[in-house]
């Protein structure tokens, strides 16, 4: 590591000199504490001064005969005469709360065999990307109780067949850098470099992530850039004043309660920077979700108050070097503003983010299956107006863990009406979804109908697979989601106004839709029925198109529906298709330009 670097928030390889660090003899530890008025480092029941080194803002100790897996944390004094203990910022490694130290860990120790996976990985612009957002301790668990976790391999081993089976081609992991609390879900840290203890080491970690690859999958990691915990054996007031955070209160906590970065800071740039790489250069991870974008993006992430211009100058420089040491990665936004050039490449004056979340999409959704069929002709063109606006950056088409927690009840759960009724709906808002362009994103317990909200603390009710109504609603989701996976007419030219047509969206009074997916000069149509009574005699003109094959119905009866497939579901008279719509349905339709 350079120090030029470091201080003007240059570096990606901070982890690589800093924190603790095994050598042949035993280990070196290293922290940054410029305004320290000296530190000891605590390890094996002695306090052992560290000296000085560089230009005096660095500390350092080596230690002979020191082995990984052993816990150490620093004693910080201050310039007021007192002392603060505190995790090693840098540690690869903590204790599971209440402990907080830090724990040696030795990166070299596991290698992975997944060097093809390495090689051909990118971010999938012109790929299927369907996503299933997945909080490690809450899929499943090996028990009933809150600590009952499976190791991170052992959740890898269950997670591969489930995954190709239901058809999904990456999981997303929420945060894992250490946390106290529980209830954070991973967003509230004070372990940034320590992948966490409640499931398992490092290598265990290396492990699941190197079996999914070898599998097929993708592993995406949500990254939190913004802020982090109050601890005060965290990064708070490291060195005895705010050397991570900003002095400024105004600004200096964030909504949530944790101190907010202050990235006008070189050292703290290249410290997350620096972690960003380290997650996907030493754990193989194909991209990171950088949580709350819109918090860097503008002060506290209002609008209102301005752009927050170093915010922006990180994740400028961020993306950049991470792109440039991490070849192929995938990197996404959690955003919501209208802050423009989002996924632009840096060089071209944006960002630099391949994907950004369509939170707009997600919300007009929602809101047109929540709202009465009655009223769904006034709402009509919440489903169109995506497409307004669609082409201004790269989209990712989110219903994630956000949508299901807080009283917001599940995605099920949202749908108009009463419980049985829910099911077609929702059936026919996801292959809305997967015909939209755009990426996909989908949290766990979605594609079986959780009906309970999302608790940390427990795993997903596996048990309603067992009601006929919910084991049907997983067999059209693993089926939707499979054609969504084989037919690049529906992920190739996502980004290309040539990849999409709305074939009819004036039909308020009816509630019907009818658009078109296009690529490699293949073509499908999706047709809808959002209202609540049965579409009879709806004619479209679909130009070129000689015959239609159905590919799926939302409404067959082994999805939970009441058409039989055997029955026909449209004719063709005089160059038009005639299509009878039931309540609440769609169709995906192949079509052919020449008669067999």
């Amino acid at each position: 590591m350079e120090l030029y670097d470091f201080y003007t928030g240059k570096a990606f390889d901070a982890y690589q000199w800093l924190g603790g660090h095994v050598t042949e003899e035993g280990a070196v530890f290293r922290t940054f504490a410029p305004s320290a008025q000296g530190i000891s480092l605590l390890i094996q029941g002695k306090e052992l001064p560290m000296e000085k080194i560089a230009d005096g803002n660095f500390y350092q100790l080596a230690l002979p005969g020191i082995q990984a897996g052993e816990a150490y944390e620093y004693r910080v004094y201050t310039q007021n005469g007192g002392f603060q203990d505190h995790c090693d910022p840098f540690g690869f490694g903590m204790e599971l709360r209440p402990n907080h130290r830090s724990i040696l860990r030795d990166l070299g120790e596991y290698s992975f065999s997944d060097q093809e996976w390495m090689a051909q990985r990118s971010a999938s612009y012109d790929r299927p990307v369907n996503i299933y957002e997945l909080h490690l301790g809450s899929w499943k668990k090996p028990g009933p109780e809150n600590e009952d976790w499976y190791r991170y391999d052992e959740v890898g081993e269950l997670l591969a067949p489930y995954l190709k089976e239901a058809g999904y081609n990456y999981v997303e992991l929420l945060p894992l850098s250490e946390h106290p609390c529980d209830e954070s879900w991973g967003y509230q840290n004070t372990g940034f470099y320590a992948p966490t203890s409640r499931y398992g080491t490092a290598r265990e970690l290396k492990k699941m992530i190197n079996h999914l690859h070898r599998e097929g999958i993708g592993v995406l990691l949500d990254f939190v850039p913004v802020h982090f915990a109050v601890d005060a054996y965290g990064l708070g007031l490291f060195d005895g004043t705010p050397l991570y955070e900003y002095p400024h209160p105004a600004v200096g906590v964030s909504e949530w309660g944790s101190y907010n970065f202050m990235h006008s800071r070189g050292e703290v740039r290249s410290f997350l920077q620096s972690c960003a790489r380290y997650w996907l250069e030493e754990y193989h991870l194909d991209g990171l979700r950088m949580d709350a974008i819109s918090r860097l993006l503008y002060w506290q992430g209002e609008e209102a108050r301005g752009v927050n211009g170093n915010g922006a100058a990180f994740l400028r420089e961020m993306n950049r070097g991470l792109k440039e040491h991490c070849p192929g990665c995938m990197l996404i936004a959690e955003d919501s503003t209208s802050y423009p050039d989002v996924t632009k490449p840096v060089e071209e004056g944006g960002l630099g983010f391949d994907y950004k979340w369509d939170l707009g999409w997600m919300h007009d959704t929602l809101e047109y299956f929540q709202t009465g069929p009655e009223y769904r002709s006034r709402d009509y063109h919440k489903l169109t107006f995506s497409m307004m606006y669609f082409y201004n950056e790269r989209y990712l088409l989110p219903l994630s863990h956000d949508e299901v927690v807080h009283g917001k009840a599940t995605i099920l759960q949202k749908m108009n009406g009463g419980y049985a009724g829910k099911f077609p709906q929702a059936r026919a808002m996801y292959l809305y979804m997967m015909v939209h362009p755009g990426k996909k994103l989908n949290f766990m317990g979605n594609e079986f109908g959780q009906l309970r909200e999302w608790d940390e603390r427990r795993e997903q009710d596996w048990g309603l697979r067992k009601y006929p109504i919910h084991d049907a609603f997983y067999r059209f989701m693993r089926e939707l989601q499979q054609l969504y996976l084989s037919h690049p007419e529906l992920s190739q030219e996502d980004f290309q106004p040539e990849g999409f047509q709305w074939l009819d969206c004036h039909q308020e009074a009816r509630c019907l839709y009818a658009l078109e997916r296009r690529a490699q000069g293949k073509r499908l149509a999706a047709v809808f029925n959002f209202s609540s009574q049965r579409q009879e005699e709806y004619e479209l003109d679909i130009p070129g198109a000689a015959r239609l094959a159905l590919l799926l119905h939302t409404d067959w009866e082994r999805y939970g529906g009441s058409t039989p497939e055997a029955e026909p579901a449209f004719s063709k008279e005089g160059g038009k298709f005639r299509f009878s719509l039931p309540p609440f349905s769609g169709m995906l339709l192949k079509i052919e330009s020449h008669e067999p």
